[in-house]
């Protein structure tokens, strides 16, 4: 059953995503209150054996799948086709991230899916889309990264070109697959027809530099790399970490003249316009970088903050685990996990006045088959029992014991 009174109650999401865009994509529909069926293979999918590892459950997998309903079933039998074209039949969104054209060999191409179901929405999620020259090339987030430009300006400028640790493309064309299943269902209910959606990593990665490919393609502006930034921009290093400020324009840039007590420096005709001051930067560099270096980090964000500039410290991932703001925003929750007792998921990023946000457990391989053949396609126990003994599907109805 879906969660009532949430933004998504009654819609039913298959999901056949792999790894992080896909499944990702089907996480928001979860904790928006979506029923997401998660369609692995009877042994599961891959990315449960993905580290980091929490008491032997995978925090990769329960990032991208908590929530969500587990169904194990042999995709490459006929009878294991039957089962999904019943759930086709049923749902309202199918998605999948294989290459371009692999999910046309299964037999479940869109031709196939609108056939069975007309009001179907299909995501398809690739490395360089549905179309164009290079559909038929794979890649994962770092390609989208390098495509688009961003790692060329990411960095100092005398370093290699550098990806960021953490998946931004990935997570980014999982927020425009959302988006856009999210516009198709509204166009439906004018319709009553589905279409599909087509998103890429490529795509994503021309979005993350846009104003730089712009600039060039409007006078052949090329934007330099600029490391952390400087002067009011920039990262300092502090007594006991680093700090980073966004104070350029010229009302920030009264309020950090008085934070730091320098109120001569407003008017000094070297510092009068964000350009002038970006032209004089090695003299405000240099005073602003003994400033902060006398500074505890916390103490000098507390500061600054309170005259109304933007700053922040640069948390290490131990310090950002146990930063307040976390919690308060319900941004990661502890929730209890089949295979290790509890763990910590990603929680609730966007905040509804009235409906509320869903963060459930994360199945076992199978946990949910029974339910769904039963509840939602009506199969009774011997046709299950059959499927079963074929190994065309698997059925979990235990629950290990949790950790100490």
């Amino acid at each position: 059953m879906t969660e009532q009174n949430t933004p998504l109650a009654g819609l039913r999401v298959l999901d056949l995503g792999r790894y992080q865009a896909g499944p990702r994509c089907a996480l928001m529909f979860a904790r928006m209150g979506a029923e997401v069926i998660k369609v692995e293979a009877l042994n599961g999918d891959e990315s449960r054996r993905n580290g980091p590892t929490v008491r032997g459950q995978s925090a990769y997998w329960v990032q991208y799948n908590s929530g969500k309903k587990s169904l194990a079933i042999n995709l490459r039998t006929d009878e294991g086709k039957e089962v999904l074209k019943d759930l086709v039949k049923v749902s309202d969104v199918f998605l999948q991230n294989f290459r371009p054209g692999t999910i046309d060999v299964m037999g479940f191409g869109y031709d196939v899916l609108k056939e069975l179901n007309p009001k179907i929405i299909m995501i398809n999620v690739s490395a360089y889309g549905q179309t164009g020259s290079m559909r038929d090339r794979v890649g994962f987030d770092p390609i989208g990264q390098a495509m688009g430009g961003l790692m060329a300006m990411t960095g100092f400028p005398d370093d290699p070109p550098i990806r960021t640790y953490f998946p931004l493309i990935d997570r980014m064309t999982a927020l425009h697959a959302c988006i856009g299943a999210l516009a198709a269902l509204r166009e439906r209910d004018i319709s009553g027809q589905g279409q599909t959606i087509d998103v890429c990593l490529s795509d994503t990665g021309f979005t993350a530099n846009e104003i730089p490919i712009s600039a060039y393609l409007g006078n052949g502006h090329i934007a330099q790399r600029e490391g952390n930034g400087k002067g009011l921009g920039g990262t300092y290093k502090t007594k006991n970490g680093w700090i980073i400020i966004a104070a350029n324009n010229d009302a920030m840039w009264g309020r950090m003249c008085d934070a730091v007590n320098k109120p001569e420096w407003q008017e000094d005709p070297r510092f009068a316009t964000r350009a002038d001051r970006q032209a004089n930067n090695d003299a405000l560099e240099a005073e602003l970088t003994a400033w902060f270096a006398e500074q505890d980090t916390r103490d000098a964000a507390d500061h600054l903050s309170s005259f109304s500039v933007p700053c922040s410290p640069v948390n290490t991932v131990e310090q950002a685990a146990t930063e307040p703001l976390l919690q308060e925003r319900e941004m990661m929750m502890e929730i209890p996990d089949p295979v290790a007792g509890t763990m910590w998921v990603a929680g609730k990023p966007i905040k509804f006045g009235r409906t509320p946000m869903v963060v459930n457990p994360t199945p076992l391989i199978g946990e949910h088959t029974r339910e769904l053949l039963s509840d939602v396609l009506g199969y009774d126990d011997e046709k299950i029992c059959s499927l079963q003994d074929a190994q065309v599907v698997g059925v979990n109805e235990s629950t290990p014991a949790a950790a100490d």
